[in-house]
């Protein structure tokens, strides 16, 4: 009996399928992953990989039995969030095989990011790899799609404009504090919430020597990793609508479903800045920034779309280029596909020629000193199976018969090949002769 097929599996959550409190309670240290990796290695699964993010917390798996290994992993993650099964299952999603691997390279080439094209998901995904790799979680399976992966991530980026993107839309962002407030560097930026794009505009102000960086989010844990990251200091999340008022650029990236900036506070905090703007950029999914808010005299109101009209014909652009990276990702899929299924036959390739093998060395062994002799019996002995397998299927089902036909024809490059008569062939060549 052969053995189970291993497979590619992937569960997790991400800013699309959950909300923000759960990815929240999933948030970890990076000083704690090493904790997590021995919970998942003590699952005992194939191979195992944990990818963690601002936007995601996925692990991607090798199992023969993805179901079993699905509901172990959900419980494994539900533990981590401090939440039921129940829960987690209405806020996560489970991919087996293709669509798991789709999926990876998708989030390779930053095609599943609440920015398109951000670089930040494939740095994560390769220190995960290396971590994993490091306590022998990875292994040949897994290596291989994730190898085909940076493979996609790097078409992408060189075949197409989608990384230019967030270049782009914080190139922007800059040009518009600088025309609003001229030198950055007496400038305070703050940071609300860490989505994707928050972290990038606050790397990017960081390296145009804003004046000063400050993260505050909900949770502590979280602000406190991102301030060390960024070189930033950390505001308690109880203290960010006072400190609304020193800022002169906001980057609001929570994206919980409820507009965090309404009118009513903007306008107060502008009242304490005497009138001095603010720029308000709103890189959040769901939206943060109530719209009232940019009727106020001050407020300064830019979503990433906006940006990208800074920037001319951004949309028309990432759409394009969205096409163009989704196509690669569906050749590199195929070409993965059929390479992996020619290696799958590799063993009956090797088992074919070893078993014609045998049979040359016994016809050898038979006529050692008749050429014509030893040519005919090794044909005869290397045919007789095919054939008797074609005469067995065309006698028990006239069905099956015409499948082994196709496939010997296909095996053998037979279409195209006269199945005439000797005798006739012979025939008709002779009276070609006599004329």
């Amino acid at each position: 009996m052969a053995e189970p097929r291993q497979k590619l599996l992937t569960v997790g959550v991400n800013y699309r399928s959950a909300g923000v409190l759960l990815r929240e309670a999933l948030f970890v240290e990076e000083e704690r992953l090493p904790e997590r990796l021995a919970e998942l290695r003590d699952l005992a699964l194939s191979e195992s990989l944990l990818l963690t993010t601002c936007d995601r917390v996925e692990v991607l798996a090798v199992t023969d039995r993805p179901n079993e290994a699905a509901a172990k992993l959900k419980g494994l993650i539900a533990r981590w969030a401090a939440t039921d099964v129940e829960t987690l299952e209405g806020q996560s999603y489970q991919l087996v095989e293709e669509d798991a691997l789709r999926h990876l390279f998708a989030v390779a080439a930053s095609l599943d990011s609440q920015v398109i094209g951000e670089p930040q998901v494939l740095g994560q995904l390769k220190e995960s790899h290396r971590l994993a790799l490091a306590l022998g979680m990875v292994g040949s399976f897994l290596e291989s799609r994730l190898q085909a992966a940076y493979t996609v991530a790097k078409r992408v980026r060189s075949e197409t404009t989608l990384a230019e993107r967030p270049v782009t839309l914080a190139a922007s962002a800059l040009r518009v504090a600088r025309d609003l407030h001229g030198d950055l560097s007496d400038c305070r930026l703050l940071v609300l919430g860490l989505a994707e794009m928050s972290e990038l505009l606050a790397e990017e102000f960081r390296a145009a020597s804003i004046g000063e960086l400050s993260i505050s989010h909900r949770s502590d844990r979280r602000a406190e990793a991102a301030a060390r990251r960024l070189r930033a200091h950390m505001r308690p999340w109880s203290e960010w609508q006072s400190a609304l008022a020193q800022a002169d650029v906001v980057v609001s990236g929570l994206g919980n479903g409820q507009l965090l900036l309404d009118a009513t506070l903007v306008e107060r905090a502008l009242r304490e800045r005497r009138r001095r703007p603010i720029f308000l950029i709103d890189a959040a999914v769901p939206k943060d920034i109530d719209p009232a808010v940019e009727a106020l005299d001050g407020a300064f109101v830019y979503t990433l779309d906006d940006l990208e009209r800074v920037a001319a014909d951004g949309r028309r652009s990432r759409e394009a280029a969205s096409i163009e990276a989704w196509r690669i990702i569906g050749a590199e899929l195929d070409a993965f596909r059929k390479a992996h299924l020619a290696r799958d036959a590799a063993p009956v390739v090797a088992d074919l020629r070893a078993h014609a093998e045998r049979i040359r060395q016994e016809v050898l062994a038979e006529k050692p000193d008749d050429a014509d002799a030893a040519t005919r019996l090794l044909l005869a002995r290397l045919l007789h199976e095919p054939s008797e397998a074609l005469r067995h299927a065309a006698a028990e089902d006239p069905g099956n018969r015409t499948l082994f036909e196709r496939l010997l024809r296909r095996l053998f490059r037979l279409d195209g090949i006269s199945t005439a008569p000797t005798e006739r062939r012979s025939g008709r060549t002779e009276r070609e002769d006599k004329r």
